[in-house]
Formats: structure tokens, C-alpha cells, sequence
């Protein structure tokens, strides 16, 4: 069973920016798209970018494209996410997924594994 550890966070004021990093330890055979969702109080969890299995291929939500970047590190079994001109609007808990076998989805149904999460708060 493989476990995604998450790293990063915290608390940056608007416009700023934060780093992700999620690494994958016991990865499954085959390949695997790597990404981030995320879910803010009282609101459902929301995909917000993605990197298939050998970065060729990223996506974004639209409300984060051009702000954020995501990419991978195969060596490392792990996902980057830069965070940057962060809003308020970003704040919520970050959580990294894997999906086998999977090119790109934004729902999260379609993920097979997820991270316990990590808290983002973007100060005004």
C-alpha cells in the first residue's frame, strides 16, 4: 500500500508564495500521475493541478494556472507544487493524490491514494 508523505505549508501573506513536496513511498507498479487537490472549510475537495507519469503532461485548474507549477522528480518518487502570488482565496488544506494508471482527472473519485493533507493560510 503505498503512503504519500507531504511537506510544506503553512502560513504566507497574500502575494507571497509556499512549496509543496509529496513523496510516494512504496509507489505501485506501472505508472502513475502524481497531484494536488485541495479543500477549503465548509467547501468540497477541488482538484488543482496534476503531472503524469513522466512530466510530460501538466494540468491546472483554471483559478491557479499561471500560479502555480507542478513537477515531478521519478528519482525521488516525488511532486512539486510552487505556490505563487498566493491570494486568500487559496487557503485551505492541501492534499496530494496518486492515480494509476491515470492521465489526468479532476475528479477526485478517479484518484487511488491520498496524503493525511497539509494546511495552507494565506493572510490578507
Amino acid at each position: 500500500q503505498v503512503q504519500l508523505q507531504e511537506s510544506g505549508g503553512g502560513l504566507v501573506q497574500a502575494g507571497g508564495s509556499v512549496s509543496l513536496s509529496c513523496t510516494a513511498v512504496g509507489p505501485p507498479a506501472g505508472t502513475f500521475s502524481l497531484g494536488w487537490f485541495r479543500q477549503a472549510p465548509g467547501k468540497e475537495r477541488e482538484f488543482v493541478a496534476s503531472v503524469n507519469w513522466n512530466g510530460s503532461h501538466d494540468y491546472y485548474a483554471n483559478l491557479v494556472r499561471g500560479r502555480f507549477t507542478i513537477s515531478r522528480d521519478n528519482a525521488k518518487n516525488t511532486a512539486y507544487l510552487q505556490m505563487n502570488r498566493l491570494d486568500p482565496e487559496d487557503t485551505a488544506v492541501y492534499f496530494c493524490t496518486l492515480g494509476q494508471s491515470l492521465e489526468y482527472s479532476d475528479l477526485a473519485s478517479d484518484w487511488d491514494s491520498w496524503g493525511q493533507g497539509t494546511q495552507v493560510t494565506v493572510s490578507s
